[in-house]
């Protein structure tokens, strides 16, 4: 009788935490979508400054900081990204801006992988809050440009981060055996990186058949990358895919060394908003040095 109470007390937790996903979803997508689907990037930027703002306050607060302290840092990134808007660098980035910001960022997921969570601890919080601020800044940057060179480019990065979640979770549900990185995220599987790939790739066909069949206001990133030929396309996406979840990876490590689950609540059921743009940190820089190069 004990076990089936704790049963039903399990079953009416997970119960609430839908539901509380189910809403924080929904109000995040009638936020989201106005602002989407506005003829200027400025409504969205505005919005995701806000995002961005949360986001570097969660950051200050697994570095150690307290309430104030965070604050200081969210109040530092909003000021980048305040300038770069001021600048307009949304429409016109300083030069060679994205090449340098995807290959830091390949070397330093690939370095913080390899060395794990212990090595986190050992860097200097200084040095760990401004690489964090100006991730985040530049995330904040990349998405008001792809908004500006269009809904339909801004949609493929964006769903391309979130096939690769959801078919890898699928996937390593069905048939995960050999764990990814069982110290930083146990859950995890080369099976579900795999099934990732194979889901992006699939609906990366779909969509440049899509761009082909119907009036879209700019070309998709899949198209953009088509264009250099399908060898080429492969190699992107796949490529892209992997630093979806390298992004998803830092983040549980630095979650794991400062020993909390998510990285706020301020997203109800969701965790914090770390918790959901952690993938989106490398790959939209990332796409947009890809974009630039056809």
């Amino acid at each position: 009788q004990a076990h089936r109470q704790q049963r039903t007390r399990n079953h009416g937790g997970l119960s609430q935490m839908l539901k509380q996903r189910v809403i924080t979803a929904l109000v995040l997508l009638a936020l989201l979508l106005p602002a989407l689907l506005a003829d200027t990037a400025e409504p969205l930027a505005g919005l995701t400054l806000v995002l961005i703002a949360a986001g570097a306050w969660e950051w200050g607060r697994l570095n150690g900081f307290a309430m104030r302290g965070s604050l200081r840092v969210a109040a530092v990134c909003v000021m980048l990204c305040l300038y770069a808007w001021s600048a307009r660098w949304a429409y016109q980035a300083p030069a060679n801006v994205w090449t340098i910001t995807g290959a830091a960022w390949v070397l330093v997921a690939a370095w913080l992988i390899r060395h794990g969570v212990e090595r986190w601890a050992t860097i200097s919080r200084a040095l760990r809050l401004v690489v964090g601020v100006l991730a985040l800044w530049l995330t904040w940057l990349a998405m008001y440009q792809a908004k500006v060179i269009g809904m339909n480019f801004l949609l493929s990065v964006l769903f391309l981060v979130w096939m690769a979640d959801i078919a890898a979770y699928f996937s390593g549900r069905a048939f995960g055996q050999r764990k990814l990185a069982s110290a930083i995220s146990p859950g995890k599987s080369w099976e579900g990186v795999w099934g990732g790939m194979v889901g992006v790739l699939l609906m990366a066909g779909v969509w440049i058949w899509i761009d082909t069949q119907y009036a879209v206001d700019s070309p998709s990133l899949f198209t953009r990358l088509y264009s250099r030929g399908a060898p080429f396309l492969v190699l992107a996406t796949v490529f892209l895919t992997l630093m979806s979840v390298a992004g998803d990876l830092v983040e549980s490590l630095v979650k794991r060394s400062a020993g909390i689950k998510d990285s706020s609540q301020l997203l109800p059921g969701h965790g914090g908003v770390l918790d959901r743009v952690d993938a989106l940190l490398p790959t939209l820089p990332l796409a947009l040095m890809l974009a630039q190069s056809v």
